[in-house]
């Protein structure tokens, strides 16, 4: 079947943090008193000027600014990224763009201006409102002002905005975990993201593992967690990731749905289809950046964009791995316009996991229940 180019989106990376939080396998890096804000603009540009190819004509339907800790950059660096974006791409009308910040660099008038970009939705690291767990996670703020930050957003002019919260903490009781899911209610957000800790490879709590909770807590935190999201109207529609009616993140929607993405930044991944006017040609591939940002701003180095195809056979597990995270299903036209690939290549597979009692009997691809716990038994079904 012939690929179909799906929505686009974009994803830009800033790899700098204040200090590096030892839960942390992402691309970050502490950051030097000053940073070098123009030329990581500049660079960003021009990276995104190599892959200008695969726009295709499409609308960008979404931006995530993430990291590391964007909110370090200043005012005047996004308006000179938003105007140099705009030159270079066409955003649509109801376009949605995303930045992470954290609590601890949060500051009035920065954000503002921010929202004064265009950059109308937020999302706020808070991950727990208690002091000695923030410090068990090397954060840099406490919960005052984890709620002082929350504040100040809705005085910029943020009425979309996300709260990040972990559970699973060292130590952590029902009650405390509990605790953290209804003050971040309490402060009005419009989605929440409440997912637990897991100690990564290549982190510090990887070398210096802390004492986690018993399963058996685990299991009542995630229990009575969910329950107590969905009683303020906050439903469940990903793994880890619950809204308000209408205020899913539409970005991470087009990631599980298979879309494509440019990814611009130290580091920064993407995905993209890319059309043929021979359709035996047509092909999706995934990219990644030079991670380290020495390298990144090096402008002796010849920057290049690392590529993989993503094989025929490979589509559909790929795909799946993405789309089952969704709990509101997917439907076969979207699995067949993403891949290229009939829904029948894969309905064998598909029927051992409705007799496994992990997908739904459905005109759809939709998890159940037991499917959502066991996500990985899941996939294996498709490998």
């Amino acid at each position: 079947m012939p690929l179909t180019l799906p929505p686009l989106s974009l994803y830009i990376h800033v790899p700098w943090c204040v200090r590096k939080c030892p839960y942390c396998d992402f691309n970050s890096h502490k950051a030097e008193e000053t940073l070098p804000e123009q030329e990581y603009i500049e660079s960003l540009l021009a990276d995104l000027e190599r892959d200008m190819a695969w726009v295709q004509g499409r609308d960008i339907q979404s931006i995530f600014i993430g990291g590391g800790t964007p909110s370090l950059l200043s005012v005047k660096a996004f308006e000179d990224l938003f105007i140099g974006l705009k030159k270079k791409l066409n955003f649509s009308h109801d376009i949605e763009i995303t930045l992470e910040a954290n609590p601890g660099t949060f500051e009035a008038e920065k954000f503002k201006g921010y929202r004064e970009l265009g950059i109308n939705r937020l999302s706020i690291g808070i991950q727990s409102f208690q002091d000695h767990q923030l410090k068990h996670l090397g954060r840099i703020h406490n919960g005052l002002e984890a709620k002082q930050a929350v504040k100040l957003a809705k005085d910029a002019g943020f009425s979309n905005f996300n709260l990040d919260l972990m559970h699973g903490l060292p130590d952590q009781s029902l009650q405390d975990a509990l605790n953290d899911i209804q003050q971040a209610i309490d402060l009005g957000p419009t989605h929440i993201s409440w997912y637990q800790l897991t100690i990564e490879p290549n982190t510090e709590f990887y070398k210096y593992p802390p004492q986690l909770p018993q399963d058996e807590t685990l299991w009542s935190i995630q229990e009575a967690g969910q329950a107590l999201l969905a009683q303020h109207g906050f439903n469940q529609y990903e793994i880890s990731a619950y809204a308000q009616s209408g205020k899913q993140a539409r970005h991470n929607i087009n990631y599980w749905q298979f879309g494509d993405y440019l990814g611009i930044g130290a580091g920064a991944h993407g995905k993209v289809t890319i059309i043929d006017n021979d359709p035996n040609k047509s092909t999706i591939i995934r990219t990644s950046k030079t991670r380290l940002p020495k390298d990144y701003l090096n402008k002796d180095k010849i920057q290049s964009v690392n590529t993989e195809e993503i094989a025929l056979e490979d589509r559909d597990l790929e795909f799946f791995m993405n789309a089952l995270r969704l709990y509101q299903g997917t439907s076969f036209e979207i699995f067949e316009q993403r891949t290229g690939l009939s829904i029948e290549h894969c309905k064998s597979k598909m029927e051992h996991a409705i007799e496994a009692g992990l997908l739904e009997n459905t005109n759809e691809i939709k998890t159940t229940p037991k499917g959502q716990l066991f996500l990985n038994e899941l996939l294996e079904k498709f490998l």
